[in-house]
C-alpha cells in the first residue's frame, strides 16, 4: 500500500512575502475603518460617520472615507481567495484539500460568531467563512466563469450598498450598529449577534473580490509583478475617485440632501472600493518584489503581522473595546476623527510589535494555531 502524504499548513520558509506584507499593511487600514464605528454621542452623517466641525477632524474624515472605507476588506477578501487556491493546488487531485478548505471555512464562521458576540459586531471573519464555502464549489470552474460571476455580483453589491447606507446626511441617531453607543454591557452583548447577522448586507463586495482573488491565485499574480503594475496604478486611482464624493460629504465640504443621489454615491463608493482594494494588493505585490530578500526590520515585522493576521485582527478589537466603548474606556464618546485615526494606528502598531515578538520567539499566532488544528487533519 502506498502511503499518502497528509495535507499540512505551509511552513515559514515556503511563505511568499507579498501576501504577508499586504495583510500586515492593510490591517492598519482595517484598524482605521473599524475604530470610526466606535465613535458615539454625536450626530451621524453619511455611512454612519460622525459629523465633524474642526478642520483637522474634517480632513481625517475625508481621507478615511476616500481611501480606507470599503477598500480594506475587499483587499483581504482577494487574499483570502488567493490563499484558498494555494491550499487547493497543493493537493488538487485529492478530496482532502476540498475537505480542509470546507472545514476551515466553517471554523472561520464559528470564529466570527464568537468575535462578533463578545467584541465587534462588524466582524468580517464570518463573511469570509461563508464566502469560503461558496468558493470550495467553484474551484474547478473556468476562469471566464469566475470573472463573469464576479462582474454579475456587482449588481447586488451596488443595490445593497445604496439601500443600507441611504441614511440622510446629518441624521441624529444610528440606523445600525446600535450596540456601539449602548452604555450597558449586557444590552450591547444582546444586540451584537443581531447586528452581526445583518452586517453582511453591507459587505457583499467581498464576494467579487474573493472571486477575483481565486482567478489571480491560479496565475500566481503576486509572484509576477510585471503583470500587476497596471492594476497597481489604476486600482487605487479608481478607488480614490469613487470615494472622494463621499469623503467630501463626510468632511462637510459637499452637501447633498437628495436621497437618490446619496444612494447612487454610496453604490459607486462601494463598487469602486473593490477596485481600490484589489489595486492595493497589486501595489504591495510590486513593492514586495522590489524589496526581494533585502528585508529590513520594519518589513520583517509587517510580514510577521501578516502571518498572524487573524490574531492581530482580534487583538485590535480587544484594544478598541477597552479604549473606546462606552462601558469601558469611553474614549469613543469624545475623541474626534483625527485623534481616533491616531489611536487606531497606535493599536495596530502594538499588534505589529506583538507579532514581531512572537516571530522572534518562534511562535505562531494563537488564533492561527487553533484554526490550523481544527481545519487540518492530524498526522
Amino acid at each position: 500500500m502506498v502511503a499518502v502524504e497528509r495535507l499540512s499548513p505551509v511552513g515559514q520558509g515556503a511563505r511568499q512575502l507579498a501576501p504577508d506584507l499586504a495583510r500586515g499593511i492593510m490591517l492598519a487600514l482595517i484598524a482605521v475603518a473599524n475604530s470610526a464605528i466606535y465613535l458615539y454621542g454625536r450626530p451621524y452623517g453619511i455611512r454612519q460617520h460622525i459629523v465633524e466641525h474642526g478642520w483637522l477632524d474634517r480632513l481625517a474624515s475625508a481621507v478615511s472615507m476616500t481611501v480606507v472605507d470599503a477598500r480594506a476588506y475587499p483587499m483581504f477578501a482577494a487574499l483570502f481567495g488567493y490563499g484558498m487556491v494555494q491550499i487547493w493546488n497543493r493537493r488538487r487531485d485529492d478530496a482532502e484539500g476540498r475537505r480542509v478548505l470546507r472545514r476551515r471555512s466553517w471554523w472561520l464562521l464559528a470564529f466570527g460568531a464568537v468575535h462578533a458576540t463578545l467584541l465587534f459586531s462588524g466582524d468580517v471573519l464570518g463573511v469570509y467563512g461563508l464566502v469560503g464555502l461558496v468558493l470550495v464549489r467553484l474551484l474547478r470552474v473556468r476562469d471566464r466563469t469566475l470573472l463573469v460571476l464576479a462582474a454579475c455580483w456587482l449588481v447586488p453589491v451596488a443595490l445593497a450598498s445604496a439601500l443600507v447606507f441611504s441614511t440622510p446626511d446629518g441624521a441624529a441617531e444610528r440606523s445600525y450598529f446600535w450596540s456601539f453607543a449602548v452604555e450597558d454591557p449586557l444590552t450591547a452583548l444582546a444586540l451584537r449577534p443581531v447586528e452581526w447577522v445583518t452586517g453582511p448586507l453591507g459587505m457583499l463586495g467581498v464576494g467579487t473580490a474573493a472571486l477575483v482573488g481565486v482567478w489571480a491565485g491560479r496565475r500566481a499574480l503576486l509572484s509576477s509583478p510585471d503583470r500587476l503594475r497596471r492594476a497597481a496604478l489604476w486600482g487605487p486611482l479608481a478607488g480614490a475617485a469613487g470615494g472622494l464624493p463621499v469623503g467630501l460629504i463626510a468632511a462637510g465640504v459637499l452637501t447633498v440632501h437628495d436621497p437618490v443621489v446619496i444612494m447612487a454615491l454610496n453604490a459607486v463608493h462601494v463598487v469602486t472600493g473593490i477596485a481600490g482594494g484589489l489595486g492595493y494588493a497589486a501595489l504591495i505585490g510590486v513593492l514586495a518584489d522590489r524589496i526581494g530578500r533585502r528585508r529590513g526590520p520594519v518589513v520583517t515585522a509587517l510580514a510577521a503581522c501578516g502571518q498572524r493576521s487573524l490574531t492581530c485582527y482580534l487583538l485590535q478589537s480587544v484594544g478598541f473595546v477597552a479604549l473606546l466603548s462606552p462601558y469601558a474606556g469611553g474614549l469613543g464618546g469624545w475623541l474626534g476623527s483625527a485623534a481616533t485615526v491616531a489611536l487606531a494606528l497606535l493599536v495596530w502598531a502594538g499588534t505589529v510589535v506583538a507579532a514581531e515578538v512572537m516571530r522572534r520567539a518562534g511562535a505562531r499566532g494563537p488564533a492561527e494555531v487553533l484554526l490550523r488544528r481544527l481545519a487540518y487533519p492530524r498526522r
